[in-house]
C-alpha cells in the first residue's frame, strides 16, 4: 500500500521529493566508448516531493536502505476484536521477509526482526482508527502512537530503528497495510527517548500477500514509490516485475534502477548514455550480485530509458519471460501514476496461467526498441545464461 503523506492527505494522495543533479547539457559532445559518461550523468532529480524515482533521497524523511535495520514487531488486539490465538503464527508468517530482503539487496540490506511475543491491547476499538473511511496521516499516526504507548511498558523501543504493528485476525477493520513516515514538523510518536520515524502497520491483506508485503512496505521507508496504478487497471504500468508493483507477481526482484537508487548497485555497475552517441553494454542479471546491472539512456531532465537483464532465479524463479527488461523512468511522475513503465516486447500473446501480458515483456536477441520522439534506440544484440548485451544509441 502507499506510504501515507503527512498532514491531511488520504491514502491515495502523493507528492514529492527533492531536486538532485542538474541535467547534462544537450550541447555536450557525442559519447563514444573511449569517453564513457559517469553514472551520475544519468541520475534523475526527484520532482514530486514524496516517494519517486529521483536518485537522491531525502534522508531526513526516509531511512538508509543499506546496513542492518532493527525491527520490533508488536502484536495488537482491540476491545472489539480480541485475539484468541498465539502470536507465533503471525511472527512465522512475516519471518521469511528478512532472508528475502537480504538476497534481493545482494546482502546490503538486512532486517533483524524481533517480536514482542504477547498481545498488546489497544485503547480503542478497531473500527475507530479510520481504516474503513479513507485513512489520513493523523489517524494513522494515532494508531501507531496507541500501539507504541501500549507496548512501551514491555519493551525498550529505543533499541529499534522501525516498528511493525500486526493486528489480530479478528480485527477485520484493519484491512490494509500502509507505511508510516514521520513528519519532522510535528511532535510525532516517541518512546523511551527515541522518535519512531518509520513503521509498517500491517492489515489483514498480509495474509493474502505473504511475507513480501514487508519488503514492499519497508521499501517505502527507503523512499520507493508504488509502481501499481491508483486508478484504472491495477498493474497496467509495471506488471509483476518489481515488489513495489505486484507484490505477488512472478518476478518481484527490485528493478535495477531501484537497487541503484537504494545504493545496493554501485555507480560502477551502471552504464550511462546521457546524450547523443552509442554505447554497447554487457548486462549481468539483476538477480545475481556483481557485474553491470543497468544501462541507462537519458532522454530529458526527469526521464530515461533503462535496460536490465532478468533471469528465472532467486526472487524471480517464477518469471514468465526472461531476457532484457526495458522501461521508462520518470522522476516527475507521482507514486501510483506510473513513474516506471515497462515496455512490452510481446504485447499480443495470451499469457499463460499466473502471468499477465506485461509479465511477458522481456526482449530477446534481435529485438529493438525505438522512441521516435527522442531518437532513443535500444537493441538487444545477444543473450545467454550469463546475461545480455545491448546497444544504446541516440541522435
Amino acid at each position: 500500500m502507499p506510504a501515507l503523506p503527512t498532514r491531511l492527505r488520504p491514502l491515495a494522495a502523493a507528492f514529492a521529493l527533492l531536486a538532485g543533479l542538474a541535467p547534462p547539457t544537450t550541447a555536450a559532445a557525442t559519447t563514444q566508448p573511449n569517453s564513457l559518461a559517469p553514472a551520475a550523468d544519468c541520475a534523475l532529480p526527484g520532482k514530486t516531493g514524496w516517494t519517486d524515482e529521483g536518485h537522491h533521497t531525502d534522508r531526513t524523511r526516509f531511512q538508509h536502505a543499506g546496513g542492518t535495520h532493527r525491527v520490533l514487531t508488536l502484536f495488537v488486539d482491540f476491545p472489539d476484536a480480541r485475539a484468541t490465538d498465539s502470536t507465533d503464527a503471525y511472527a512465522a508468517h512475516l519471518a521469511p521477509a528478512a532472508a528475502w530482503m537480504s538476497r534481493a539487496s545482494y546482502g546490503r540490506s538486512r532486517l533483524t526482526i524481533r517480536s514482542l511475543h504477547r498481545w498488546i491491547r489497544m485503547p480503542a476499538d478497531s473500527t475507530s482508527y479510520g481504516f474503513t473511511r479513507g485513512l489520513t496521516f493523523e489517524a494513522h499516526e494515532k494508531y501507531l502512537r496507541d500501539a507504541v504507548t501500549a507496548a512501551d511498558p514491555f519493551a525498550d523501543l529505543s533499541r529499534y530503528d522501525m516498528v511493525y504493528v500486526v493486528p489480530a485476525k479478528a480485527a477485520a477493520a484493519i484491512s490494509f497495510s500502509p507505511t508510516y513516515l514521520y513528519d519532522p514538523a510535528t511532535p510525532g510518536v516517541t518512546a523511551d527517548g527515541r522518535r519512531i520515524k518509520w513503521a509498517v502497520t500491517f492489515g489483514q491483506d498480509m495474509w493474502r500477500w505473504g511475507h513480501k508485503v514487508a519488503a514492499h512496505e519497508t521499501g517505502h521507508t527507503f523512499g520507493l514509490p508504488d509502481l501499481y496504478s491508483f486508478t484504472g487497471a491495477t498493474h497496467q504500468y509495471a506488471g509483476g516485475w518489481d515488489v513495489m508493483g505486484n507484490i505477488a507477481g512472478p518476478a518481484p526482484q527490485y528493478l535495477g534502477w531501484h537497487s541503484w537508487k537504494l545504493g545496493w548497485v554501485r555507480d560502477d555497475q551502471v552504464a550511462c548514455l546521457p546524450r547523443t552517441g552509442r554505447r554497447t553494454v554487457r548486462l549481468s542479471p539483476v538477480e545475481r550480485p556483481g557485474g553491470t546491472k543497468i544501462a541507462v539512456l537519458r532522454t530529458g531532465e526527469t526521464t530515461a530509458y533503462v535496460a536490465e537483464s532478468r533471469r528465472a532465479e532467486g526472487a524471480d524463479q517464477n518469471a514468465c519471460s526472461t531476457g532484457v527488461l526495458l522501461y521508462k523512468a520518470d522522476s516527475a511522475t507521482r507514486t501510483g501514476d506510473g513513474p516506471i513503465r515497462i515496455i512490452n516486447a510481446h504485447p499480443a500473446p495470451t499469457p499463460p496461467t499466473g502471468c499477465t501480458p506485461l509479465d511477458l515483456a522481456a526482449y530477446t536477441p534481435g529485438q529493438t526498441f525505438t522512441d521516435p520522439d527522442t531518437g532513443a534506440r535500444i537493441e538487444v544484440l545477444a543473450g545467454g545464461p550469463t546475461g545480455d548485451t545491448v546497444r544504446l544509441s541516440k541522435g
